[in-house]
């Protein structure tokens, strides 16, 4: 029996997840958006939950109260945008070629088109979203979204967007 030398040890699990959650941040940090209503990302392995803190000012409707529409219309956007981007940057990440504080983060998605099914008033609480990817290629992406508050079985509203893929290094397609 042969011993194991350090350099086939696997990486200490904290430094993966701090490679995981620096990535992450910047990935958040380049949606301007996102930290205008305080959207922030819990983490677990791949999977992402978006999470919008509830805050004043983004009721749309103080009568009732509810959300504003396009507050909920693009918490979702940001929960497909960002759940893009993990989906491209996941392989690097998780190999340790990516460095995020480097500055070189690929470019985001950019949003073709954005269908938005409100269900129900989003009430003046802690709003939560997915988003699951159901066609990615190099050029096109295609992305389902759905935001839920105190019960992930009673959406309060549905998104799907479809999203033109940045270029990558190496994605040539023989007109370079």
């Amino acid at each position: 029996m042969s011993a194991k030398r350090p350099q086939d040890r696997p990486e200490p699990v904290q430094v993966i997840k701090q490679r995981r959650d620096a990535a992450l941040a910047a990935l958040v940090g380049r949606v301007p958006y996102a930290q205008f209503l305080g959207v922030r990302f819990d983490r677990r392995g791949d999977e992402l939950t978006a999470i919008l803190p509830f805050d004043d000012r983004l009721i749309g409707n103080p009568m009732l109260p509810a959300l504003h529409g396009g507050v909920i219309a693009g918490f979702l956007e940001i929960a497909a945008v960002v759940e893009l981007g993990w989906s491209m940057l996941w392989d690097e990440v998780e190999s340790g070629a990516l460095d995020p504080a480097d500055d070189r983060m690929p470019r985001l998605p950019k949003t073709i088109d954005f269908t938005i099914d409100y269900l129900r008033s989003g009430l003046p609480r802690d709003g939560y979203a997915r988003a699951r990817i159901t066609r990615s290629g190099r050029r096109y992406a295609s992305v389902q979204a759905e935001a839920w508050q105190d019960n992930r079985d009673r959406p309060f509203a549905q998104a799907t967007g479809h999203f033109l893929m940045p270029r990558r290094p190496g994605d040539g397609d023989g007109d370079g």
